[in-house]
């Protein structure tokens, strides 16, 4: 008898666990709250910003130095402000930037002009048809005001990215890990609170690169032979050390960073394609440079324990290698970039970009084209032409991949970036 029975409730144990999934799945899931608007008000005694929320939150406030900022942080909220939201400033603030800050809280940043405080701060309930709103008031502190209270929250740590471990071998490996395919780690750069340029348009840089990475990563996998690693696939800031670690946890073979500047001469336009280096290649990649590697304080990182550890990359020969293989990627991707969209007049340059110094995985990073040029704004906006750029630099890939093979069939040891 009980044999006979045993069939009967399997299905029923069956029927009520997918009964019981069924009834899960139309349980409504819980929505995060909705910013829809952002202002600054300039008042005679204070400065006033106001956030606009589907409901009510909890949150806190900190205030950091080098340079003054204070920061707003909330619980993971989902962004739906108008493009140009915080771009400009009024009164003590002198522009704001938000986003999602790790995958489980937010923050607004507000960039001080010089020293202040916030002197009241609520959250009005919605009323009248009208939001919630969060509520801080502004006003002038001296030096020492601001000095006494600025630091770091003993949580607020910089999230990091859920990618393992950082310890990944040292020195040369062989083309493609474990089951011999090749691993690319595609970064799209800033996300989150940290948007990266803005076009005269509007258009936010972490949204286009973001955009293109993911079209880059369809290209890819369309190939035999290739494992894509996305260092981010949604709106969210991780730091540019955590890029790099997730990059090496991930024993990849590549790394491309995807960037659109911007810059004061909106005539100028084009690609362009950047590998590491202590010393600058022109006073512009050096620009260029401190600016991406500062955006990590701007979008509220505490880097005070990081060490730079570029100098003993650059000058452990067992590295060199590895900058020559970045060196021969970026040569084989700058005729596929030209055919596509187009370079600056000198499209390969240099820097001391922090996301770039992995001492293991080659690394590039390519500027698609300057948000300030109406021309390459346009493009990058268009979804047809990410689709070209993500073809040429996948034919790059290829072809990459291609010589690596080659040099490890050949048993090559070093390899010629000219």
């Amino acid at each position: 008898m009980t044999t006979e029975r045993r069939p009967m409730f399997r299905f029923a144990w069956a029927f009520c666990a997918l009964l019981a999934l069924a009834v899960g799945a139309l349980a409504p899931a819980r929505a995060e709250p909705v910013a829809t608007g952002a202002r600054l008000g300039e008042h005679p005694e204070h400065t006033r910003f106001v956030l606009d929320l589907s409901e009510g939150v909890d949150y806190r406030l900190f205030n950091l130095a080098d340079p003054y900022r204070i920061v707003l942080e909330l619980p993971a909220i989902e962004w739906r402000l108008p493009a140009k939201a915080g771009v400009q400033g009024a009164g003590l603030v002198k522009s704001y930037r938000y986003g999602l800050f790790g995958h489980s809280r937010s923050r607004v940043v507000l960039d001080l002009f010089g020293p202040a405080k916030v002197q009241s701060h609520f959250i009005m309930p919605p009323e009248d048809g009208k939001p919630a709103r969060l509520v801080l008031d502004l006003v002038p502190a001296t030096e020492e005001e601001f000095m006494a209270t600025a630091g770091w929250p003993a949580d607020a740590a910089p999230p990091v990215a859920d990618a393992g471990p950082e310890a990944a071998p040292e020195g040369d490996r062989p083309v493609g890990q474990g089951d011999g395919r090749f691993v690319i780690a595609l970064d799209a750069g800033h996300g989150g609170a940290d948007p990266g340029a803005t076009g005269t348009g509007g258009t936010l840089e972490k949204e286009v690169v973001l955009a293109t990475v993911l079209a880059l990563k369809d290209e890819l996998e369309r190939r035999d032979g290739y494992t894509v690693v996305l260092i981010r696939d949604d709106d969210t800031f991780i730091n540019k050390k955590d890029r790099v670690r997730a990059a090496r946890a991930a024993r990849a073979d590549l790394f491309i960073s995807i960037h659109a500047d911007t810059i004061s001469n909106s005539a100028i336009h084009g690609a362009s394609v950047y590998t590491l280096s202590e010393s600058a290649s022109d006073a512009e990649a050096a620009e260029l440079a401190e600016s991406e590697n500062a955006s990590d304080v701007i979008a509220g990182v505490d880097l005070s324990g990081e060490k730079d550890d570029v100098g003993s990359i650059l000058i452990d020969l067992a590295q060199r290698e590895t900058k020559n293989r970045s060196t021969v990627f970026a040569q084989l991707l700058l005729p596929e970039l030209d055919r596509q969209t187009g370079l600056l007049v000198q499209p390969l340059r240099s820097a001391g970009f922090r996301v770039l110094k992995a001492p293991d995985v080659p690394s590039v990073l390519i500027e698609l084209g300057f948000l300030s040029n109406a021309t390459d704004e346009g493009r990058l906006t268009d979804e047809d032409w990410r689709a070209g750029m993500a073809t040429a630099i996948a034919r790059s890939v290829d072809a990459y991949y291609a010589r690596m093979s080659s040099v490890a069939q050949t048993g090559g040891e070093t390899l010629s970036a000219h």
